[in-house]
C-alpha cells in the first residue's frame, strides 16, 4: 500500500516542521485541557474494574465503558465475542466518510488476576497514580477516546476515517490467532496508518518505530536411562541433561551477537527446564514436577522458552540455526525442538519514521521537546506487530507513561496524560488536512 501525504501542495513533513501551532490548533489543545478531569475521571474508573485477561466478565465491563464512550461521540461501535478463541472479546469503533484511514489500537485486559490484591486506583502525589493496568495500557484507551473526542466536539472529526480496535487478548492471546487477531488483521487491511497507545519503554521522550516479535519454542530431549556408572559408554551415551546443555550452551554461543552480527537486538530465553527419569510439565499453573536420582542417567528433559527478533528474517535464520544444532546429537540421545507462533516483528520502515517525524515535530511545537525511535531492545512485543505489515505507516508508545508496568509497582506519571492526549488529537488532525493518493 503506498500513501502519499501533502500539506499546501509540500510534503506533510517538511511542511510542519516550519509551522508554530494554527490558531485551530490551539483551540485544540484548549479543549483537550478543558477535558482533562473528565479523562482522569474515566481513567480512575476503568482502573477500577478487574479485567484480568481471564476475568471475562470484567473484561467485557471496561469494553462496554469505551462502547457507550464512542457511542455518545457518534462511531459505529460493536462488541465481538470472543468464545472462539476463548477470550472475552474486542471492541472495534468506527467513524468518518472520506480522508486517510487510521487505525487506533488498546487494549481492555491487564496481567492482574480477579484474585489479586492489586486493585484500586490510588493517587500517590499530583504527579503519581497507582493502578493495576493504568500505563499497560488503560490510560493509552483514555488518550484514545479523549483525543478523538476533543476533535469532535470541535467538529474536527470529518475529514479522517477512524476505526479503534481495544482487544480482550492482548496480555495472553486467544488461540487460535487465526480467530483471536481477526478483527486487528481487517482493520489493519481497511487502514493506511496504525497508530498503539502502548506505553512503549515508558518515556515521553521515545515512540515506537520497530518491536521485536516474541514467539515461544519447546526444546525436548530423550536419552538412555541406565545406571549412573555407565555413562558416556557406547551402550548407554551421554544422557538427556548433557544433550541439553550442549544445545543450550550453542545457541548461547552461535546466535550471540558478539559472535554474530546479523543477530543484533535477538534474544532466546530458556525460562523453564525440568529434566530427570520423568518429568510432568504443569502448563497452567506454570510450573513442573519432576523424578530422577543422582547415580541415573537422565532420560528425558523439557526446556521452554521465548525468541524475540527485529525482523521477519532475522527469525527465520535464528530458527534454521537452532534446528542444526539440535540435529547434531550426542551419543544416545534424540533432540527435537518446536516453535510456537506468536507476536510477528514490527519492521522499522521509512514509512514509520515519516509518522515519527509529524509527531516529534508536534511534540516540540507544544513545548514538550522531540520524540526519538525507542531501542527496541526496551519495548517489548504489542498488538501493533500484527498491522504494522499491512499499512503504510505504524507508530506505538503513545499511551499514559510510567513505571513498573506488570508490577504491583505499576504507577502512572499523571503528567504526561494531558500531553500525550494533545499530541495525538493534534497528529491526527495533521493527518486529515493532508491530501491522500
Amino acid at each position: 500500500m503506498l500513501l502519499v501525504l501533502t500539506l499546501s501542495g509540500t510534503s506533510a513533513v517538511g511542511a510542519v516542521e516550519s509551522l508554530s501551532l494554527s490558531a485551530t490548533e490551539m483551540q485544540i489543545v484548549e479543549q483537550v485541557k478543558r477535558e482533562l478531569p473528565q479523562a482522569l475521571a474515566g481513567l480512575e474508573q476503568v482502573v477500577n474494574i478487574n479485567s484480568g485477561t481471564m476475568n471475562f466478565p470484567g473484561v467485557e465491563q471496561v469494553g462496554k465503558v469505551f462502547l457507550q464512550q464512542f457511542t455518545e461521540l457518534g462511531f459505529q461501535s460493536q462488541w465481538l465475542d470472543g468464545k472462539a478463541f476463548n477470550r472475552a472479546g474486542h471492541l472495534v469503533a468506527s467513524y468518518g466518510q472520506r480522508g486517510p484511514k487510521i487505525l487506533m489500537i488498546g487494549h481492555l485486559d491487564t496481567v492482574f488476576a480477579k484474585e489479586d490484591d492489586f486493585q484500586h486506583f490510588q493517587k500517590l502525589s499530583d504527579s503519581q497514580i497507582a493502578g493495576p493496568g493504568i500505563t499497560d495500557m488503560k490510560g493509552g484507551d483514555i488518550i484514545i477516546v479523549s483525543a478523538l473526542r476533543a476533535l469532535k466536539k470541535l467538529g474536527l472529526l470529518d475529514n479522517v476515517r477512524i476505526r479503534v480496535v481495544m482487544t480482550g487478548d492482548e496480555e495472553s492471546s486467544g488461540r487460535p490467532l487465526s480467530l483471536s487477531k481477526k478483527a486487528l488483521i481487517d482493520a489493519a487491511k481497511w487502514a493506511d496508518i496504525a497508530l498503539g497507545f502502548e506505553d512503549g519503554d515508558s518515556n515521553i521522550k521515545t515512540a515506537v518505530t520497530t518491536r521485536r516479535g516474541a514467539g515461544g519454542w519447546t526444546l525436548a530431549v530423550s536419552g538412555q536411562a541406565a545406571h549412573s556408572s555407565q555413562i558416556f559408554t557406547p551402550q548407554v551415551g551421554d544422557g538427556a541433561i548433557y544433550e541439553a546443555a550442549r544445545i543450550l550452551q550453542a545457541f548461547r554461543q552461535q546466535l550471540s551477537a558478539e559472535n554474530n552480527s546479523a543477530m543484533a537486538n535477538l534474544t532466546f530465553n530458556p525460562g523453564l527446564i525440568i529434566g530427570g527419569t520423568r518429568v510432568e510439565e504443569q502448563a497452567e499453573k506454570s510450573q513442573a514436577l519432576a523424578f530422577g536420582k543422582s547415580n541415573v542417567v537422565a532420560q528425558t528433559v523439557k526446556v521452554k522458552g521465548d525468541i524475540r527478533a527485529v525482523s521477519q528474517q532475522q527469525l527465520s535464520q535464528a530458527k534454521k540455526i537452532m534446528q542444526v544444532i539440535v540435529a547434531d546429537n550426542l551419543q544416545r540421545t534424540k533432540a527435537t525442538l518446536h516453535f510456537d507462533r506468536g507476536y510477528p516483528p514490527m519492521a522499522d520502515t521509512q514509512g514509520n519514521r515519516k509518522l515519527l517525524s509529524l509527531y516529534s515535530n508536534i511534540s516540540e511545537q507544544l513545548g514538550y521537546g522531540p520524540v526519538v525511535a525507542v531501542n527496541p531492545r526496551k519495548a517489548g512485543a504489542a498488538d501493533i506487530s500484527f498491522v504494522a505489515d499491512h499499512v503504510a505507516m505504524a507508530l506505538d508508545g503513545l499511551g499514559l507513561m510510567g513505571k513498573g508496568g506488570h508490577t504491583k509497582d505499576e504507577v502512572a506519571d499523571i503528567t504526561s496524560l494531558g500531553k500525550n492526549i494533545e499530541k495525538a488529537a493534534l497528529l491526527i488532525y495533521r493527518l486529515g488536512q493532508t491530501e491522500q493518493h
